[in-house]
Formats: structure tokens, sequence, C-alpha cells
């Protein structure tokens, strides 16, 4: 696996390799409101792209449209800022501009080897930042909304590559065989402290500052730090995506648990949805289990 990144620590060793398969994906997203607040503040996307000609005129009998072989996967959870106003429209909002984003700017069916893969990824920065603009914007022409921000993880995939582009503290996973990898890092305040080694994961999981964002898409300031990965997937992984509403409420061994008893991602995304609820539900649950097979 090879791996670009801002504001990350670096990727564990055991997954570092290079690879380009053809693989087969599976996936399923689920959202609850949870147990405890009044409203849902989290978005999800899960969308397949693919290519297509569209015939005007021809002197063949052809049909209208023609679709190409290959085709590439983007997963996104957003979470709204909880306690922030209108945090259900800065994620909905972000995401309408993770859309717009795919469908005219992102040059997706190029190939991606070499140094085209950090094209894509300097790509998704400039979405993420894009996204980040158009909230605040929007919350400074309207002052009901100022302030108003969301988290935004972004995972796509296209052959045997997975980039992300990651704001907040949602999170993504990789599941591989036994292996159980947090890929993106929590920008808060307990996770700055972590990294430094002020707190052990363990005080972090309790402390009562863990849901303090330092860097998020919206906010009270324009500006936004993206951090990036690119990683080379195997047949057989397994990739998840949550809002905290999942990673705050459940600890990663269940997660890992139910993962591990659950290989199908419908089933999989509604039994940790539930356990999240059982946990309390105080938050917003979204999830996005998605499984990458060869073809």
């Amino acid at each position: 696996m090879t791996t670009a990144q801002a504001d990350s620590q670096s990727t564990p060793p055991e997954l570092i390799y290079t690879a380009q398969l053809a693989l087969t994906v599976r996936s399923c997203g689920a959202t609850d409101r949870g147990l405890v607040r009044q409203k849902n503040e989290d978005q999800f996307l899960i969308a397949r792209m693919v290519k297509s000609l569209r015939i005007q005129q021809s002197s063949l009998p052809e049909p209208k449209t023609k679709w190409g072989d290959e085709s590439a996967h983007l997963f996104v959870v957003a979470d709204g800022m909880g306690g922030h106003r209108a945090g259900d429209q800065a994620s909905a909002l972000a995401l309408e501009t993770i859309e717009d984003f795919m469908l005219n700017t992102c040059k997706w069916f190029f190939h991606l080897e070499g140094t085209e893969g950090q094209n894509v990824l300097h790509e998704f920065q400039d979405a993420l930042r894009q996204a980040d603009r158009r909230v605040y914007e929007a919350s400074v022409r309207r002052p009901e909304l100022f302030g108003m921000g969301t988290t935004l993880t972004m995972a796509y995939s296209i052959g045997g590559d997975l980039f992300l582009a990651h704001v907040g503290d949602s999170r993504c996973y990789l599941i591989r065989g036994e292996e159980f990898h947090q890929l993106t890092h929590d920008h808060t305040l307990v996770g700055e402290m972590v990294r430094q080694g002020g707190l052990t994961p363990e005080q972090a999981a309790h402390h009562r500052l863990r849901h303090v964002i330092t860097n998020a898409v919206g906010g009270t300031e324009p500006g936004v730090r993206v951090e990036l990965h690119k990683v080379a997937l195997e047949a057989g992984d397994r990739v998840l995506l949550c809002s905290d509403g999942l990673s705050g409420e459940v600890a990663e061994e269940q997660i890992r648990a139910i993962l591990g008893e659950e290989p199908e991602p419908e089933p999989a995304c509604a039994r940790l949805v539930e356990a999240a609820k059982a946990h309390g539900g105080r938050d917003n649950i979204t999830v996005i289990v998605a499984r990458f097979d060869a073809e």
C-alpha cells in the first residue's frame, strides 16, 4: 500500500505493498436518528460511476447508450456538527458539493498509476476545500446558520486502489482477514492529545472533551486541513465508514466482532446500528460497509 496524507501519522507498516487488482464491490449504508437527538444531522452516499457513450446518430443499428466495463465506487459519510445550527444543512450541502465534483471535475476514468494517483488525491483535497467554502459562505449569508459545519469522510475505489479524503471525527476502517485498522485520524482536541502522548486511547474514549472537533468542513471561519490516503486493496477486504454515533458508543472490539460474524454488508450495517442504539444511541448513527472480492 502506498499512502499520501496530511495532518496524520504513518499507516501500519504491515499494510504497505503494491497491487493492481480487478475487484467486485458490494456495499450497503444505513443511518438512524438514534434514541436522543431530535433530528438526524448525518448524511451518507453510495454511488457507482460508469463510463457511457450516448449515440446521437449512427449508420449502424445501435442502442442509444453504451456502457463501459470499468467502474468506480464512491462512499461518503458526513456528520453535521452537533450543538451547532443547521448541522443537517451543512452535511447535505457538503455532500452535494462532492456529487457535483465527481460529475463535473473528477477524471476518474483515466489510469491512476504512478503520479496520477497523487493527482486524484489532490483533486479530492480541492473537492473538500470547495465544500468548506460553500458551507462557510452559506452560513455567512444567513446569520441564523452561522457556525454550521460537518465532518466528511470520503472513500473512492477504482480497480485495486482506495483513495481517502477525510476531515473531522467520522472514521474509515479497513478489515483485512483478522486485522482491523483505523485508516483515518480523529480531528478532535482529544485525538491531538493522544497523538502527542498526553492521553492514552483508553483515557480518550471517556474524556469529557472527546467530541470537541478541531477541523471541520464549514464552521466559524474558512479553511480546512484535509487528510489524504491511498490504499492498495486485496480481495476479501472490507471497508467501514461511520460517524461517531457508532465509534463513540461501541468499542472497537465489539465493532470488529460484529464484522467478523457478519461478512455481508447489509446485515453488518443493521447490527452495527442496533449495537450503537443498545449502548444508548445518544447521537445520530451512520455506517457504510463495502466488501471487495476478486472478480
